[in-house]
């Protein structure tokens, strides 16, 4: 396994892109990795790394590549915008799928926390996505940005499996959140399944947290894999 950065231009600005890679020539199976509020700090990193040991090209966009260097990440975030993080999301996208190394066919989205919200408002504005992962993504029923709608509006426009991972001390997304988002899925006949945690809140998988749960985070790991392995194909390409 290795990584590298890549650069991509989007809407004018160059945003990078943490590409961790299987050993193998594949090609292999792709995923898009939104990032959480620490964007691509050592927890996504080691979670994209842990994808490619898998058999996955695993890609890691920066979101916050239209703002200033140095910016404290909470701001950071709050300047975040829907449609750019769509466009985002889309240029890496086809980039994996471009690669010669990847299965254009066989591509999926993850992301933790503001990431979990990005991998469904990915899944609902791209049909590229066969699987799409969701770990406790908060603030679905918010839009980011003027003008935009909530990514749960969009929900009717998912076409892949989804899978999701909360904990149930969690407050954004609360447990009737995933009720809702659960009963959203189920209305649009779309196939999902979510796993709920008792003992754990928001962030239970990030290891560089106060927040982290080591038996839940590893369950809901390989959970994730049997998923992405049933919806993509091996990750062994």
């Amino acid at each position: 396994m290795m990584a590298t950065f890549d650069r991509l231009v989007v809407g004018g600005s160059v945003m990078s892109v943490r590409v961790a890679e299987p050993d193998g020539a594949g090609p292999h199976p792709g995923i898009v990795v939104t990032h959480h509020r620490g964007a691509l700090d050592a927890f996504t990193c080691r979670f994209s790394d842990d994808l490619a040991a898998a058999g996955y090209v695993a890609a890691a966009p920066s979101f916050y590549h239209r703002r200033p260097d140095g910016e404290a990440t909470q701001a950071s975030m709050a300047a975040l915008d829907d449609a750019e993080m769509i466009a985002d999301m889309n240029a890496t996208a086809r980039y994996l799928g471009g690669r010669a190394d990847v299965r254009a066919d066989a591509l999926g989205i993850v992301g933790h926390c503001m990431g979990g919200r990005a991998a469904f408002l990915g899944a609902s504005t791209d049909g590229v996505y066969r699987a799409c992962g969701i770990f406790y993504g908060g603030n679905i029923f918010k839009p980011w940005g003027a003008g935009n709608p909530a990514p749960f509006a969009r929900i009717a426009d998912i076409s892949c499996p989804v899978i999701g991972f909360f904990g149930n001390d969690d407050d954004n997304p609360s447990p009737a959140d995933v009720a809702a988002l659960s009963a959203g899925f189920a209305g649009h006949a779309i196939r999902h399944s979510f796993h709920r945690y008792d003992g754990a809140g928001h962030a239970f998988q990030n290891f560089l947290g106060d927040n982290f749960r080591e038996a839940q985070a590893k369950d809901a790991q390989v959970k994730l894999l049997v998923f992405l392995s049933s919806a993509l194909g091996p990750g062994a390409g």
